[in-house]
């Protein structure tokens, strides 16, 4: 068994951000990595938008400045990840995938958001090279390009909006014939030119090369299993993301979309001295730059909470 002033659980933005100011603050942090150690920029070729990086960074490259930055402060980073944890009481008691036992006084929670994906080989080989869960953050690389956005609620309907002030053309790729978004997002991008929507049908295929990314898409129709291709140069898969919180096991408390939830204006979760920050509290950003502030809050939060023992 060891003990620690202060647990971090991911090492995304928010993860390896609050590493840095909570081991500034002295309280000498342990960081578990996760499954997914950097978390999603990790499958992200290229960042344009996170401050600092005038050129442009690779997402791998630039998780590995955050991790050093977060080290050379004195976090110490830990790979694997927490497979269960103990809320009920202070200190709170962690379990990692080792079985080893870590005795903590407060806990960031920073373990992110995972995208949802349609599950095909090609889409996983085409990860960062045209397959993207996020036109906010990779949609600039598509200007004067044709994408096709997947999915049928807001978020599909968001980005595929977004997407039509850059791309040439955007197809949203739907299994139904009609959309679950709002009406409001409806009418933004049925009435949209540039936006063509393609029902009643579902992705079979991803397909390109290794020197041009993605190149088409074969659609599946599910009335007449037909298959159709689209040429596009980028697929945006919009059916959602789920918090990465299963851990946790409900004991703390998260919105009816499974985000955790904080006291205002704070990272504070209903329990005194745990913590959360990045994508895994928050269902609206979701960019790196936002999870990196909110991390920098953790830290701060967790060292007055200390403070005030």
């Amino acid at each position: 068994m060891e003990t620690t002033r202060c647990l971090i659980i991911g090492s995304g933005p928010a993860g390896f951000t609050a590493g840095i100011y909570a081991s500034r603050a002295d309280l000498k942090p342990l960081l578990y990595e996760g499954e997914q150690p950097g978390g999603q920029l990790t499958i992200t070729t290229e960042i344009e938008n996170f401050p600092g990086y005038p050129e442009g960074v690779d997402g791998t490259a630039m998780m590995e400045d955050l991790r050093r930055q977060a080290a050379k402060f004195g976090t110490e980073i830990r790979s694997g990840y927490i497979t269960k944890i103990d809320l009920s009481h202070r200190p709170f008691t962690a379990t990692d995938d080792h079985n080893n036992t870590i005795v903590a006084d407060t806990v960031i929670i920073a373990t992110g958001a995972s995208a949802k994906w349609i599950g095909l080989d090609s889409e996983r080989q085409y990860y960062g090279q045209g397959v993207s869960a996020c036109a906010t953050c990779d949609g600039y690389f598509y200007r004067n390009k044709i994408v096709a956005v997947v999915g049928g609620g807001d978020t599909a309907c968001e980005e595929a909006n977004y997407l039509s002030n850059l791309c040439q053309k955007v197809y949203l790729v739907h299994r139904r014939n009609e959309l679950r978004a709002s009406k409001a997002m409806q009418h933004l991008v049925l009435d949209n030119p540039k936006i063509e929507m393609v029902w009643d049908s579902r992705v079979h295929l991803i397909g390109g090369t290794p020197e041009q990314g993605v190149t088409h898409i074969e659609l599946e129709n599910v009335k007449d299993n037909s298959i159709s291709t689209l040429k596009v140069d980028g697929v945006f898969v919009a059916i959602g993301h789920k918090p990465n919180t299963d851990f946790l096991d409900n004991q703390v408390e998260l919105d009816p979309q499974g985000y955790i939830k904080q006291q205002s204006n704070t990272t504070q979760t209903n329990i005194p001295g745990v913590f959360a920050a990045g994508d895994v509290c928050d269902p609206s950003y979701r960019q790196a730059i936002v999870a990196a502030g909110r991390g920098c809050m953790a830290a701060l939060d967790a060292e007055r909470f200390l403070q005030g023992l």
